[in-house]
């Protein structure tokens, strides 16, 4: 499998289970576990910093993956079947280039009022 299928099923599972946590029919010990992968995916802090050569990544590529599997052990299978099937509906879903411009837009306008206004009380 190559790897662009490899993420793609990653960001798939990962999907499916933020919204298995957010099911009232997921027992608690599961959402306990689903809050404890989905902190650790997002988390800035990882056991071996991605910027060390390979097994940064590594680390990345065996524990969320392990973590995501623990996961589906505890979740009825149909059910995560569901939040599967919703997931990969939403990676279908065209992206939209002209709303990313316009949130950078956004952003670099206001980097740029708040530069301006650090700039001028500076020589204030």
């Amino acid at each position: 499998m190559p790897s662009s299928d490899r993420i793609h099923v990653l960001r798939r599972d990962a999907h499916a289970v933020w919204l298995a946590i957010r099911d009232p029919r997921t027992p608690w010990y599961a959402k306990l576990w689903g809050w404890l992968i989905a902190a650790y995916a997002l988390s800035p802090i990882d056991l071996i910093p991605d910027f060390v050569p390979l097994l940064g990544l590594i680390d990345d590529l065996i524990i969320l993956p392990a973590g995501i599997w623990v996961f589906v052990k505890l979740v009825p299978g149909e059910q995560f079947a569901e939040h599967l099937r919703t997931a990969e509906i939403a990676s279908q879903r065209p992206i939209s280039r002209g709303g990313a411009v316009l949130i950078v837009a956004i952003w670099a306008a206001v980097l740029g009022l708040v530069g301006f206004y650090v700039w001028s009380w500076r020589y204030w």
